[in-house]
């Protein structure tokens, strides 16, 4: 008996092989949400204080305002990833986008800390249909393997532009209006974005992909949740009675989560893809690379801001090389990988960033704005090499079929390695600043305001005679950059290893040059698409 999906399928071959029409103008309304993802996971960061301010938020309530969005995007990626891929991308991504601007009012105009918090909650949610919808759209939207580099190139550079304009567009904005324009300015982007991909863009699913299976999205979410809140809270608060409960909770819903994937026959994430060591060389390295460099970027402002003291906006100015550095890389990755290797770009790439941070632990507070700038360009070089081909690589991995899914795994990757960088990375910081000698004379509360933070040392000096607090600030400005140096030291360790681990896993790894083959449909074991050959054997279907 016939099978109408294979027929289906098979009748498409040659209509799918097809540039689609259009397709660079669909890319361009696309990247609007990437960039605007990445100015809205760094402006509210500048907003904080204003918003302090004005609602008047409890200690505990102003690290739920910071914290809360992206902990609801990191649990919900993986399922709204694979929900793209069974109610459509497009749909998806208009669905998220339209929700994403009405949240974005209801935050920009909160009157307290818990409409302030139920808010970004809500835009976390809205935020998780975003990036994954974007990737797998790309990967439909562009059938020749050297366009679909171009376009992921394109894709990875909008998000390193974005969040390196979060600083500068929140330090202009919040120099000329109040603190909920850095929120308002979410509104003509999603406008643009809704009308103009509704026209554009077309719509992409997986034509067979079973139930949503919500027991798994469950699991998903309150295991991601719990692991990168233990994980997160530990590295920034220290040991509190709620942080072992939320680790085992989250390991035990994440091992139930796997457990779970291999007994449906429609799951949610399909564990197989991680037996393609491509796809999993490549997300490994996504998570090492965000986990040394998160060191760099969580303090990088904080030293910018209250150790050489810079305004908002000049400190996003310095921070803008890596992302144009970034951009140029992303968009060379795709051409450099098939003259030279694709293990050699990332596992070269991975290096750079390595060797660069490793310059960093020369930084002190007389560090000149051209050695910075410098040195954030050559990161920005080598994490655009590096993160663009992992993005072809994974999704060239995979079926077309599974593109959401596969997406998703790679933002998480993001999420997780993040949260690690800051829990590892960042308790080194916060232990070597907190010992740090207090000047002889300060008030024991000066010292304890001081010592919680650099923030609190600024405001504590701030209160204290002119000479005194110069002296207690200088004791915690210098004490703070001996721990960036330490992270940025061990973040290096953290990079050259992954360079290692790439240079192993994506060895005999290629992008294809021409436009994939559509597998026969009864060939479920036939070579991946656009994964290419390695020396090691077909890199198929897992």
């Amino acid at each position: 008996m016939s099978d109408p999906i294979a027929e289906r399928r098979a009748g498409s071959a040659h209509v799918d092989d097809q540039p689609r029409p259009g397709r660079w103008l669909a890319l361009s309304v696309l990247v609007l949400a990437v960039l605007l993802v990445g100015v809205d996971a760094t402006v509210l960061g500048l907003a904080t204080p204003f918003l302090s301010e004005d609602l008047k938020p409890s200690g505990t309530q102003l690290l739920w305002i910071g914290d809360i969005y992206s902990f609801v995007i990191a649990g919900l990626l993986v399922s709204m990833g694979s929900l793209g891929d069974r109610i459509g991308r497009k749909k998806l991504l208009l669905i998220g986008s339209v929700a994403f601007g009405a949240l974005s009012v209801l935050a920009a105009y909160a009157t307290s800390p818990s409409m302030m918090i139920i808010a970004r909650g809500l835009q976390g949610v809205a935020g998780a249909t975003l990036m994954p919808s974007t990737l797998a759209l790309i990967r439909n939207l562009f059938h020749d393997p050297k366009e679909r580099s171009l376009a992921i190139g394109i894709w990875g550079a909008m998000a390193s532009a974005g969040t390196a304009v979060g600083p500068v567009l929140g330090g202009f904005l919040l120099g000329h209006f109040w603190w909920g324009s850095v929120f308002l300015i979410n509104l003509p982007v999603m406008a643009l974005l809704v009308v103009v991909g509704a026209k554009v863009i077309p719509e992409s699913r997986n034509p067979d992909p079973g139930p949503w299976d919500v027991p798994s999205v469950v699991l998903s979410l309150v295991g991601i949740v719990g692991v990168v809140y233990a994980i997160k809270e530990a590295a920034v608060h220290g040991l509190r009675w709620d942080i072992g409960p939320a680790a085992v909770i989250g390991v035990l819903a994440l091992l139930l989560f796997v457990r779970r994937q291999h007994t449906l026959a429609s799951p949610l994430l399909n564990m197989k893809l991680f037996q393609h060591r491509g796809f999993s060389g490549a997300v490994l390295a996504d998570l090492l690379t965000i986990l040394g460099l998160s060191g760099l970027v969580f303090f990088l402002s904080q030293f910018l801001q209250m150790v050489q003291m810079r305004s908002p906006f000049n400190a996003g100015l310095v921070e803008l090389p890596a992302a144009v550095g970034a951009v140029g890389a992303g968009l060379a990755a795709g051409w450099v990988a098939r003259r030279l290797s694709v293990r050699l770009v990332v596992a070269g790439g991975l290096a750079v960033v390595g060797l660069s941070l490793a310059g960093c632990m020369a930084l002190h507070a007389d560090t000149g704005t051209l050695a910075l700038c410098v040195i954030l360009f050559v990161v920005g070089v080598g994490a655009g090499f590096a993160f663009t081909v992992t993005a072809d690589v994974i999704l060239s991995s995979v079926p077309k079929e599974e593109a959401g899914s596969a997406s998703a795994v790679s933002e998480t990757a993001y999420e997780l390695g993040a949260a690690l960088g800051i829990a590892l990375l960042g308790s080194i910081v916060t232990s070597m600043y907190q010992g740090f000698s207090v000047p002889a004379g300060v008030p024991e509360h000066a010292a304890e305001t001081a010592r919680s933070s650099l923030g609190g040392a600024v405001d504590a000096a701030a209160h204290l005679p002119a000479e005194q607090g110069a002296a207690l600030l200088k004791a915690a400005q210098d004490s703070f950059v001996n721990g960036v140096d330490t992270a940025a030291g061990l973040g290096a360790v953290v990079l050259l290893g992954a360079a290692v681990a790439a240079w192993f896993l994506l060895r005999g790894q290629t992008l294809a040059d021409s436009a994939e083959p559509q597998p026969a449909p009864e060939a479920e074991t036939a070579p991946v698409a656009g994964s290419g050959s390695t020396a090691d054997g077909p890199t198929g279907h897992p």
